[in-house]
């Protein structure tokens, strides 16, 4: 017959495997969470730089719109672009320089002797690419500062951007067209008819325009892939910067001196409002999903180091 001692050690060890039980739930609910996190860090919104032309500073906003100097005493920045390391581009009409900063803000030159940079983009090999509004040409930069001729006899180049598949697109104001570049450097006509100032392209292929059609007109044009073409917004008061955010979010300078943020769906707010003719606008990259990875690694460890213990329970 089963003592009272049996059943007392019995129950010890049904609370001891509930206990270790309990322990590997919270395990995996630490894990869980950590990877929630690590999600979100990949999709959080990323500090705005805009490039203020009248007063010759680099600002940065927070998400919550709270606004910081970067850089300061440039010579009418204009184009923004970070490249996948976390460092900021700018190109200074005034000087003919294209300045590079640290995340930190240390300054220096990576290219000089241009005439009037204007804007600037980076392909996904970390090729530096700067329309020459003075020239009419664009130039590319590999990332040790070696220029190169990507393109010539342009009208009035003001905008560049790639789209996921590597084209590049190029406003040509004085053409009043958008046209796209293979990798290769093949020239075709994507849109025409426009009064085009900046591009941008979105997560998913499609291109969006900022025009500067007139008082009545002054509108932000959406071009699919294929060139459809439709109004995104109106009314504005010539628009200029163009920058989505990791969420999808497009955020519009104007000469106004406002900036304002965009839903995918078209809702509009104000994000800021500041002198200076704001210009530029460029986001910091988000985390790398390699990096992510490194970071679920480390917690994971981290995790199973504090579960051990719990393994010797019964």
């Amino acid at each position: 017959r089963e003592t009272a001692v049996n059943r007392i050690f019995k129950l010890l060890k049904i609370l001891s495997s509930m206990s270790l039980f309990w322990r590997q739930i919270q395990f995996w609910r630490s894990i869980c969470a950590a990877a929630v996190l690590l999600v979100a860090a990949k999709v959080q919104a990323q500090n705005l730089f805009v490039s203020s032309y009248g007063s010759g500073n680099i600002y940065e906003y927070t998400p919550g719109g709270v606004r910081s100097t970067f850089a300061s005493g440039l010579n009418f920045p204009v184009g923004l672009a970070f490249n996948s390391a976390g460092d900021l581009f700018e190109a200074d009409q005034g000087s003919g320089n294209i300045y590079k900063f640290t995340p930190g803000g240390v300054r220096s030159t990576f290219a000089s002797g241009l005439a009037g940079p204007s804007i600037l983009t980076f392909n996904s090999a970390g090729i530096l690419f700067e329309d020459n509004a003075g020239n009419n040409n664009i130039y590319e930069f590999t990332p040790g500062g070696v220029q190169s001729t990507f393109a010539t006899g342009l009208n009035g180049p003001i905008g560049l951007a790639f789209n996921s598949s590597g084209n590049l697109f190029e406003a040509d104001s004085g053409s009043g067209n958008i046209y796209q570049f293979t990798p290769g450097g093949v020239r075709s006509t994507f849109a025409s008819g426009l009064a085009p100032t900046l591009l941008a392209c979105d997560s998913t292929g499609n291109l969006f325009e900022s025009d500067f059609g007139g008082s009545s007109t002054e509108s932000i044009y959406e071009f699919t892939p294929g060139g459809a073409k439709s109004s995104f917004a109106s009314g504005l008061i010539d628009p200029k910067g163009l920058a989505f955010n990791s969420a999808g979010n497009l955020f519009v300078s104007d000469e106004a001196g406002t900036i304002y943020e965009y839903t995918p769906g078209g809702v509009r707010s104000t994000f800021a409002s500041l002198t200076g003719y704001p210009l530029g606008l460029a986001f910091q990259p988000a985390p790398e999903p390699s990096t992510l990875g490194l970071l679920a690694v480390g917690v994971t460890a981290l995790l199973i180091r504090r579960r051990k213990p719990a393994a010797h329970l019964g």
